[in-house]
């Protein structure tokens, strides 16, 4: 849990949350703030898993995934390549095209360039390609004077992606299962206040969506788990288009760490289906392995 990426704060709150589940589940459980000593520290402990409750940068792309495997320590979540594919959001999309999953139009770009000039016509949204919960994202309008001022800590190469209009849909998958489609309903943009904090955003499930929309979702949702080739738990986003019907529908991307907070999609989604938080946490713990 915790880390240096960016969703630290996150990932301690989901570490913290789980870690409590699974001693309520009879696991012995020691909580470890990932650091530079991770490898050192894991080897002294060694334990039978490592939940990977990371979120992010090294936690979430790879990184520690292939530490992992090197010590030989059985983990949750999917494994380096699936990890790092869903994480890489240009890459990500090229699977998803050859698997016939539908996207929008997107480049990489300079973030100088971007700061210079629409590299393609508004509306459109700039953002990190290998970050998550809405890190460092901007909205262009299509009514946007100039190009996008962003800010110096954003990475030398960002994402410019077509707006998607509609409503913000999500699915979890767990094993092979879809479980069901969330309506994430907000007053604006569904950054990362509106993930994280209190009252940010309200979601309906089972979404009120055609049943035809449940269905592309669902099945969508486990496309996109087996193409990145995931293990254990993902959740995939959608955008929504309601005016075009199945044709509207946009897969954004795949989460292979979703998170697990007290306002989290996933654990919402799960006792939906009647399972507990305990027991989603107990089914990610058995599910844990190394040669993810």
């Amino acid at each position: 849990m915790g880390g240096p990426s960016a969703e630290r704060e996150v990932s301690l709150s989901t570490g913290r949350e789980c870690a409590a589940a699974l001693r309520d589940e009879g696991f012995e459980v020691h909580e470890v703030d990932a650091g530079r000593d991770l490898a050192s520290v894991l080897t002294a402990l060694s334990p039978d898993v490592c939940f990977n409750a990371l979120h992010g940068r090294w936690g979430e792309d790879g990184c520690v995934q292939g530490l992992l495997e090197w010590l030989g320590i059985p983990y949750t979540h999917s494994g380096v390549l699936a990890s790092a594919l869903a994480m890489d959001k240009e890459r990500s999309k090229d699977v998803y095209r050859r698997h016939g999953l539908p996207v929008v139009d997107s480049v990489l770009a300079s973030r100088d360039e971007v700061r210079a000039r629409h590299v393609m016509l508004p509306p459109y949204v700039v953002k990190p390609f290998n970050e998550g919960s809405s890190v460092g994202v901007y909205l262009v309008n299509e009514d946007a004077n100039g190009p996008p001022h962003l800010s110096d800590d954003m990475p030398e190469t960002v994402m410019v992606e077509a707006f998607a209009p509609g409503r913000e849909l999500t699915t979890t998958v767990v094993g092979d299962r879809a479980l069901c489609v969330t309506d994430i309903l907000t007053d604006g943009w569904y950054d990362y206040d509106a993930k994280y904090k209190p009252g940010g955003s309200r979601h309906v499930l089972p979404a009120d969506v055609p049943d035809e929309i449940t269905a592309a979702c669902l099945d969508y949702a486990v496309r996109a788990h087996q193409a990145l080739g995931c293990r254990g738990v993902s959740r995939t986003d959608f955008r929504w288009d309601e005016r075009r019907g199945l044709d509207g529908l946009i897969l954004l991307e795949t989460n292979t760490q979703p998170g697990m907070t007290p306002t989290s999609l996933t654990p919402e989604q799960a006792a939906h289906v009647g399972m507990s938080f305990g027991a989603l946490c107990r089914w990610i713990i058995e599910d844990a392995s190394c040669h993810r």
